[in-house]
């Protein structure tokens, strides 16, 4: 989403949805003599129909009708997930598979994560990088076994993504390299989170599959069966609690997410993307398109950990003298966290330093609904990033106070082994 965060999104679209039930309809601009603009036709996902059903909010997102919210409140939404647990559909986004004795030599020529390190059924959040060193998107790769690698990209980037990849791999093939890949449009994407301090736990979904899930960390990946269906399942998320993505095929996947309510007494809801747009920030996450761009390093978006000890030393990836020299000398910016007095600050505000300097610009912000205040994401010099350092940011003109905090917001809850 560019521009600005989905919860300030979801308030205004609410709105507009409330006048539309109403009878409500845009005017038209009087004296206009540029024609109507032909109306683009929204993908839809295998859940489209269950999502109406049941009161989902439908908003266009990436190409796609997606539900913004349901009959709850944004707000309310993103308590529930902290306190109970959510279910999303995130059928969106785009899972893909590489498969060849290359995949990983390929594969490493374009992201910043030491896949060949990875242990077989473990992944791990990465970066594609362009020559400038910037980002091209983030992703999740998961080592499936040597000759397998299974990613999940942005909705938002799917054709760039895939138009890089491919020609990449074009290149790759033409010098001898054997790797192919898979499109998994024949599945869904269900994102099940769930928190680690409330009653459920992972026993909702280990009801539904006969493997152990008490087995399966933060970041690990299985195939298994899952209400009668073959899933790809991946123990990770983006809003800071434990949870699971599972890829399932389209045909079962409004089965399988009836079940995962049913199991769970309705304690679990479905939620839209406006309360994972809280979510994420909350857990102090990246949207691309927001806080990371096409000229962003993984350096300055505080994605260190995440350019693997390895790639380090050899490069061998897009962009690779540009972010290992900032490794070396340091970027000119930093991702930070804010929290800040007044209204909550919006994607592009200023940020100033305390003798009135601008050091930089929000990316992303609103109002924390687990913390009852207010919280933001920007980047500012380095040297001004320190947490502690008082700041105003402002907001439709006027200044407001603001000190940089450390992030996440709210501390994570993954599952990890002890």
């Amino acid at each position: 989403m560019r521009g600005g965060g989905l919860w300030q999104l979801g308030q205004c679209l609410s709105r507009r949805i409330a006048q539309s039930r109403l009878g409500a309809a845009p005017k038209a601009r009087p004296f206009s003599a540029a024609p109507a603009a032909e109306p683009v036709e929204l993908k839809k996902t295998a859940l489209y129909d269950f999502h109406v059903e049941n009161g989902g909010k439908m908003v266009p997102f990436a190409g796609w009708s997606m539900p913004l919210q349901y009959k709850d409140s944004i707000m309310d939404s993103t308590l529930n997930c902290r306190a109970s647990g959510s279910l999303f559909d995130v059928s969106h986004m785009c899972g893909l598979s590489l498969r060849g004795r290359d995949a990983i030599p390929f594969l490493e020529t374009l992201v910043v994560a030491d896949v060949a390190g990875m242990r077989p059924g473990t992944g791990s959040l990465t970066v594609f990088t362009n020559e400038r060193g910037g980002a091209v998107d983030d992703s999740v790769v998961t080592k499936v076994q040597d000759d397998h690698i299974y990613l999940v990209v942005n909705a938002g980037c799917r054709d760039k993504d895939l138009a890089h990849i491919g020609a990449h791999m074009e290149a790759f093939k033409k010098k001898g390299g054997v790797v192919d890949w898979h499109i998994h449009d024949e599945r869904s994407l269900l994102a099940l989170q769930i928190s680690a301090a409330g009653p459920l736990a992972a026993s909702v979904l280990q009801l539904l599959t006969k493997v152990d899930l008490s087995k399966l960390y933060f970041s690990e990946f299985c195939t298994l069966d899952i209400n009668r269906s073959h899933c790809f399942l991946t123990r990770t998320g983006y809003t800071g609690e434990d949870g699971f993505e599972i890829s399932v095929p389209s045909e079962n996947a409004v089965d399988l997410a009836k079940a995962i309510l049913e199991r769970s007494e309705r304690k679990i809801k479905l939620t839209g993307l406006g309360a994972r747009d809280s979510l994420r920030l909350e857990a102090g996450l990246c949207l691309y398109g927001n806080d990371m761009e096409q000229h962003t390093t993984p350096v300055e978006a505080g994605l260190t950990w995440a350019i693997g000890k390895r790639r380090r030393k050899e490069g061998g990836f897009l962009g690779a003298d540009v972010i290992l020299k900032q490794l070396e000398e340091g970027p000119p910016v930093r991702r930070v966290g804010f929290f800040s007095t007044g209204p909550p600050p919006r994607s592009h505000s200023e940020i100033l330093s305390s003798d009135g300097e601008k050091i930089g610009e929000v990316m992303s912000g609103g109002f924390s609904p687990c913390l009852k205040k207010n919280i933001a994401m920007g980047y500012v010099k380095s040297g001004l990033h320190k947490p502690g350092t008082d700041v105003k940011i402002i907001i439709r003109g006027k200044s407001n106070d603001g000190v940089i905090t450390k992030m996440p917001f709210v501390p994570t809850k993954y599952y990890k082994s002890s």
